[in-house]
């Protein structure tokens, strides 16, 4: 049966032919559960149904987003709305709201939050912290599990479904001596995927590391192996400068770069919403089908990710991709060959605070976080303070030397409003000539 304030608001755009309108429907639920210095925080579980509507009066929009909604909420909304888009400015870019008909055949997922019980996520919680007491570590994190079922429609007679049920799994383990801190996450849709063993094996490992003296380096360029956190949020500010909307606004640092080699050959990046091991998708927001799409291909940059409106705008092929399932492809290397490849340089594990100082220029500066070590002679040996860096993204991509020969799921959420999980897949890279601009002097 359908809601009666989706009904309410189909009468009203009935009444009103000359109106175009998306409206995009999310049945959403989360199971949130924290834990601090190794014991169950809090446990949040919500329901909530968000409807979000665009009105277009020729040129002119009007948003409105309301949650849980009753028929009489949706009409005094749409009632404001109506009366204000004869005030708004027009853009004159506009043309149409997405028209792709295209679909796939809905796919049912299991309900995460059903299988990973409260008590399963204790129980996992338990092991975890027997394992790193001996070791003098504290765990802290988050476990949430959502469950998204969205419909979009629109005037051009688009009703699409989709459904998604992401997992996030962090773990940071605080050495209670030295504060030294080292973090562990799992994400994706198949929780069949989660491997409990290894999960457990490589904390701890983290947490062997986080035992050693601690020191500070000077400034310079060193040689670095970015952890697949760190090289998955680079690939994921990176893919800002991929889409129609950076050349539109002049900040693309590919402007002009297509079907040339930007990068080292042995560099693939593909936004892929169909591989098992990530959040998979069907649609876009606008309701465009997603569909696997190479964005480097041996080093050489091959697409803008594109939507309906800057298609329009650009001219560029409405692609429906927008770089919610990043994938570097891995190399040939194990992880031990490329930490004994280095003689002196640093192993960093995440990033932290970073923010662009250029886009178009892909400068970026931040901090590094939770595990930096100093490798010596191939081998960990010390834990680093955490480092300032100051450097281009392209220039991380153009100095990787060797990639690791296997991949990893990366989920980064937001922790706001809806626990927002994305996820990208990469290996751990080497990269030379990293630049390190200055310690905190500080864990």
């Amino acid at each position: 049966m359908e809601h009666p304030a989706l009904s309410a608001l189909r009468d009203l755009l009935k009444a009103s032919p000359q109106l175009k309108y998306q409206i995009t429907i999310q049945d959403w639920q989360t199971d949130f559960l924290r834990f601090y210095q190794s014991q169950t925080n809090y446990n949040i579980s919500k329901d909530n149904l968000l409807f979000n509507v665009t009105l277009y009066d020729g040129k002119k929009s009007f948003s409105f987003g309301l949650d849980n909604p009753t028929p009489k909420q949706i009409l005094q909304a749409y009632q404001n709305a109506v009366s204000l888009l004869p005030r708004l400015p027009e853009d004159p870019d506009f043309v149409d709201v997405e028209s792709d008909q295209s679909s796939k055949p809905i796919r049912q997922k299991p309900n995460n939050i059903s299988i990973l019980t409260l008590q399963r996520k204790i129980d996992l919680l338990h092991t975890l912290s027997a394992a790193a007491e001996p070791l003098g570590f504290d765990l802290f994190g988050t476990f949430i599990c959502n469950s998204s079922q969205l419909r979009i429609i629109n005037s051009n007679g688009i009703d699409k479904h989709m459904q998604n049920n992401p997992i996030y799994f962090e773990v940071k383990a605080v050495n209670r001596n030295n504060q030294v801190t080292v973090l562990q996450v799992f994400g994706g849709e198949d929780v069949r995927l989660f491997d409990e063993r290894g999960f457990q094996e490589e904390l701890i490992a983290k947490m062997h590391y986080a035992l050693g003296d601690i020191t500070d380096i000077e400034p310079g360029e060193y040689e670095v192996i970015l952890a697949p956190r760190c090289i998955a949020e680079y690939m994921m500010y990176l893919s800002g400068s991929m889409t129609a909307r950076s050349i539109d606004q002049k900040n693309s640092w590919f402007e002009g770069k297509r079907h040339q080699q930007v990068f080292p050959a042995a560099i693939s990046i593909w936004d892929n919403p169909e591989d098992p091991q990530l959040i998979t998708y069907d649609y876009n927001s606008e309701g465009h089908i997603y569909n696997k799409l190479p964005l480097v291909e041996h080093g050489i940059f091959r697409n803008f990710m594109c939507n309906n409106y800057y298609s329009h705008k650009t001219g560029l092929p409405n692609n429906g991709n927008v770089g919610a399932c990043l994938v570097l492809e891995p190399g040939d290397k194990s992880l031990q060959a490329l930490i004994g490849s280095v003689k002196y340089g640093l192993y960093i594990s995440s990033l932290h605070y970073m923010n662009f100082i250029n886009m178009k220029e892909t400068s970026v500066t931040g901090l590094t976080r939770d595990g930096t070590f100093l490798i010596e002679n191939g081998k960990i040996t010390k834990v680093v303070n955490s480092l300032r860096f100051t450097e281009k993204l392209n220039r991380i991509f153009e100095h990787i030397v060797a990639l690791e020969n296997r991949s990893y799921t990366i989920p980064f959420s937001e922790n706001y409003e809806f626990f927002d999980i994305e996820s990208a897949k990469a290996p751990h890279v080497l990269v030379r000539d990293f630049n390190i601009t200055s310690s905190t002097h500080t864990i």
